[in-house]
């Protein structure tokens, strides 16, 4: 199955535009680009920038078009672009596979794809069909994608105030007035938690994809409960971050699913959702299990599991491993951050 695309870098000279800033060439902007490059923020889809430039001067251009508002991270320097590419995947915190670049030189593509052949690299030719690549389609838009470049750009005024910020880390997160919300998901959800089950990968712990018909299930089968996590702060909202589905059967209950959001993790709050779901089972007097399913990219999570104290259990033909709480202590919440939850 192809990977949706996160993050599309633009080269700029004869792709952005026609013409060559540098030849002080007499620029023009390849026609339809303002469009295609609204269309596919709409889609919850980032644009950043690659280019061999006069860094003041290419900025300076964009700004000129309007362009500034839809570029994140921009690399504009004279080095190879394969590095600008890992250093914006870096910033976004995505994994290059789910990145697009495109260029008009098919040395810089070949150049991108030689060092990093995960990266899907496109002939510039092609823009006037991009809008209608298939993995610039993401089989749901929802709110959160509608603002996602936008709570990228929160997400670097919080970047900025922590480096302006005199003090010890939990301070600053104190500041920062967190709040992790859990709620039991309604409908109104099932998007964004089909969209999750999508685009997280490394905090995800089993890599499975639920339909949106399995989703639906989950919300009247009263032997389920399927859990949606948000994050808010100063700066504005992380939108819906987290998402949980927990079976309890007769011998306990099982964390089927159990994924977070990366952009959150700097945050100190990456355990928050599975201490709380400990909690819960222990005030029921339920003996929890958690199933993991190992990925090229979610070891992080078989980590967590085993550092809140579980232990694997059994293991099953098809590489899930069972695991159990063995600990009586759950752990507590950060003081520096205001929880809101609903009891199971």
């Amino acid at each position: 199955m192809n990977i949706d695309i996160k993050c599309i870098v633009w080269d700029l000279d004869n792709t952005i535009w026609h013409g060559t800033l540098l030849e002080n060439d007499t620029l023009k902007l390849k026609g339809n680009i303002e469009h295609i490059l609204a269309k596919l923020d709409a889609r919850g889809i980032l644009h950043s920038i690659a280019s061999r430039n006069d860094p003041s001067s290419a900025l300076a251009k964009l700004d000129e078009y309007g362009l500034t508002q839809w570029f994140l991270y921009p690399q504009i320097s004279w080095g190879a672009k394969s590095k600008a590419v890992e250093r914006i995947g870096k910033r976004l915190n995505i994994s290059l596979d789910t990145i697009l670049f495109i260029d008009d030189q098919e040395f810089e593509l070949e150049e991108v794809h030689s060092a990093h052949p995960e990266v899907l690299c496109i002939n510039s030719e092609c823009m006037p069909d991009l809008l209608n690549h298939e993995r610039l389609n993401p089989q749901y838009i929802t709110e959160s994608s509608g603002r996602r470049r936008l709570m990228y750009l929160e997400d670097m005024q919080r970047s900025q105030a922590e480096e302006h910020f005199e003090g010890p880390n939990n301070a600053f997160l104190a500041s920062l007035n967190m709040n992790f919300i859990i709620s039991k998901a309604t409908s109104h959800d099932l998007k964004r938690a089909h969209e999750l089950t999508v685009r997280t990968n490394q905090l995800n712990s089993t890599g499975i994809t639920y339909s949106m018909k399995e989703l639906e299930h989950f919300l009247v089968d009263e032997s389920y409960t399927l859990l949606v996590a948000e994050l808010t702060d100063n700066f504005g909202s992380y939108g819906k971050i987290g998402l949980a589905l927990v079976h309890k059967s007769d011998e306990g209950w099982y964390i089927k699913l159990l994924l977070m959001s990366c952009r959150v993790i700097s945050r100190g709050v990456g355990s928050v959702f599975l201490t709380y779901i400990m909690k819960q089972a222990q005030e029921n007097g339920q003996t929890l299990y958690a199933e993991f399913k190992g990925t090229d990219r979610n070891r992080m999570m078989y980590i967590t599991y085993c550092l809140a104290g579980f232990r694997e259990y059994q293991s099953a033909d098809d590489g899930v491993v069972i695991f159990k709480s063995t600990s009586d202590v759950t752990g507590t919440f950060p003081e520096y951050l205001h929880i809101q939850y609903p009891a199971m």
